[in-house]
């Protein structure tokens, strides 16, 4: 499973690649979804918008528990857990990394906002592909420290 976090804006976008991104359900800035492995040639054509990697367990359970949100802009908390069957963060991160749920099927918005980046994006900025050292492109392993400085 990959996490795409959206980095630049809409202006001068083409028309297909923001039609792609709003398949994804990457409106804004700084926003991050879940997307299946079979989706990825729709981020590589937004390649010049976003970036994205593999995100492991161990950073998508923090990410839940400081950026998940229910309807009504609700945080989840442990009761939320419990009523739905719910062990803990780290049991539903596992269950979404398996394919055996989705953000949306657990009671979740699917749509996770981050803030930017603590002390900016490396060298190039978002300009640049991340071989180049810039920010955009696929980062493998790398966009779990990009996510953790951006919760």
């Amino acid at each position: 499973m990959f996490a795409a976090i959206r980095l630049r804006g809409e202006v001068d976008l083409n028309p297909k690649i923001k039609r792609t991104l709003e398949l994804l359900r990457l409106y804004k800035v700084n926003h991050l979804v879940l997307v299946k492995e079979s989706e990825k040639k729709m981020l590589e054509k937004a390649q010049g918008f976003l970036t994205w990697g593999d995100i492991n367990e161990v950073t998508l359970a923090l990410m839940l528990k400081k950026r998940a949100r229910l309807t009504g802009n609700k945080r989840v908390d442990e009761s939320f857990l419990k009523e739905n069957k719910i062990g803990s963060f780290e049991e539903l991160a596992k269950s979404l990394l398996d394919g055996k749920t989705t953000l949306e099927k657990a009671g979740l918005k699917p749509i996770i906002r981050l803030s930017p980046p603590k002390k900016g994006h490396k060298r190039a900025g978002i300009k640049k592909p991340h071989h180049l050292g810039g920010a955009l492109g696929y980062r493998s392993d790398d966009i779990n420290a990009l996510i953790k400085k951006m919760t």
